[in-house]
């Protein structure tokens, strides 16, 4: 429980100070329980209920000239927009954080949606660029990614720092690099075992060990400080690549083809299996079938010639296959039985037993897009690593995303959220909520966005 966050909003809806303090004592005692008395938990919540005025005042006497003290309000809650959720109101957010940032000397930023940055290494001469042949292999790439662990496994520690470590290597593999180094950030709540640090440690080290990629370094805090009660965990694994030749989605080309690996799934497989009661399912997760197929390419100088790599996660193939199509201006169109197949058999039972479209959630396969003429030399590479891949699709000229389902072509469009993988999920829907309007939430986001680039710009001034 956010105990900060409870005393702020109490106050401005003008509930008396005593009663505050109250509340928060019981709630406290509630989660501590025999590991606090009454006077010590009053005691912190008086504390609390203090530092929660001084900061709202900050906001009332107006000292703030450039408005960092000042926390910009758009109206729209993470929730409501889908934030984190993998759907069209994720990448919306996604795209607006591009555009905070906006133009940079990177080679590959934000803009390009993809989940891995990319900067010329400091000492690497100039070329055309990442994606033209004639400079591919003349410079040195620096990658670098981070991934946030996911959040339903705050309980399962170890599964937690497996699939976050994975997901942070694949990110760096998929661009055409060779990952060199894995570092990892880790934050549990006041009354967190302080054993989750290291149940999540070893989950990252099983993965660092077994694809030899080292774990340098990290940070290890707690949620919120002492005003954040309770035992959640969150945290985030980052990794770092090296590369002579850069993969980019911006690459796919009409003719092309659409090729995918065998897909189990990660952490949000392993979250629909433990929440619905089926977790024999998460040691189908337990893989590196998508790392060893990642590094195989690239061993055999494949990533000079594919057009894109990329992993089947943010939304599924729902949501992959539109942002590949958004920034290359294509029309990407697959075929859903030969999607259906590569998909791994347990876990595509379980998903079809809880009503879960198997296209709408992360699989952890891998999708190349690749010229037709090397399609067949791009699968004896993979297949050589034991792992299944087959085409299931092309790109074509066009916009947007098709599917064909029993030959009829079909729209294949995000829905708002990703499939509900979890009960909770089901209840909330994939939908917009509601009473909710998602061009309205978007014009109040806009306007959030240019508050947020004005306030960045002011500060760039005064710091010359």
């Amino acid at each position: 429980m956010d105990l900060e966050g409870f005393a702020k909003r109490k106050l401005r809806e003008g509930e008396k100070e005593e009663r505050i303090i109250a509340e928060m004592c019981r709630r406290i005692m509630e989660i501590k329980r025999n590991r606090i008395i009454k006077e010590d938990a009053e005691a912190i919540s008086k504390a609390i209920l203090e530092e929660a005025k001084r900061t709202i005042d900050l906001k009332v006497k107006g000292k703030d000239e450039l408005g960092i003290l000042t926390e910009i309000k758009s109206g729209v809650r993470m929730g409501e927009l889908g934030v984190g959720s993998r759907g069209s109101g994720d990448f919306y957010a996604h795209e607006k954080i591009g555009e905070v940032i906006g133009a940079t000397s990177a080679v590959v930023d934000s803009s390009s949606l993809s989940d891995s940055g990319v900067v010329r290494f400091p000492d690497s001469g100039k070329s055309k660029g990442a994606g033209e042949g004639e400079g591919k292999g003349k410079e040195k790439f620096v990658v670098v990614t981070v991934d946030g662990m996911h959040s339903r496994l705050s309980d399962f520690p170890f599964l937690a720092g497996f699939h976050v470590a994975r997901a942070a290597l694949r990110d760096v593999y998929v661009m055409g690099a060779i990952p060199v180094a894995l570092f990892s950030d880790i934050h549990v709540a006041d009354d967190g075992d302080v054993a989750k640090i290291f149940d999540h440690v070893a989950g990252i080290s099983a993965v660092s060990d077994v694809a030899d990629v080292p774990l340098v370094t990290g940070s290890t805090l707690r949620i919120g400080g002492d005003v954040v009660i309770g035992e959640r965990m969150t945290g985030c694994v980052g990794a770092v690549g090296v590369a002579e030749a850069v993969v980019s989605r911006e690459e796919a080309t009409e003719g092309d083809v659409i090729l995918m690996t065998e897909g189990a799934g990660g952490g949000t497989i392993s979250t629909a299996a433990l929440y619905y009661g089926e977790p024999e399912v998460v040691k189908e997760t337990l893989n590196i079938n998508f790392l060893r197929a990642c590094n195989a390419l690239i061993e055999e100088d494949m990533v000079r010639r594919v057009h894109v790599m990329t992993d089947v996660t943010n939304g599924g193939i729902r949501g992959d296959a539109n942002e590949i199509a958004k920034v290359a201006a294509v029309k990407l169109v697959f075929y859903e039985d030969r999607i259906r197949i590569l998909v791994n058999e347990k876990v595509l039972g379980m998903l079809e037993r809880h009503g879960i479209d198997y296209l709408g959630v992360s699989l952890d396969a891998l999708l190349v897009i690749c010229p037709k003429a090397i399609a067949e030399d791009v699968k004896k590479v993979v297949r050589s690593e034991g792992v299944r891949i087959e085409e299931v699709g092309r790109v074509e000229s066009g916009r947007g995303a098709e599917i064909v389902v029993d030959g009829e072509k079909r729209d294949f469009v995000p829905k708002f959220r990703e499939s509900a993988y979890t009960p909770v999920k089901k209840v909330v829907g994939e939908s917009v909520s509601a009473g909710d309007n998602f061009e309205e939430m978007k014009r109040k986001v806009d306007k959030a966005v240019e508050e947020a680039i004005y306030k960045r710009d002011r500060v760039k001034e005064m710091l010359g």
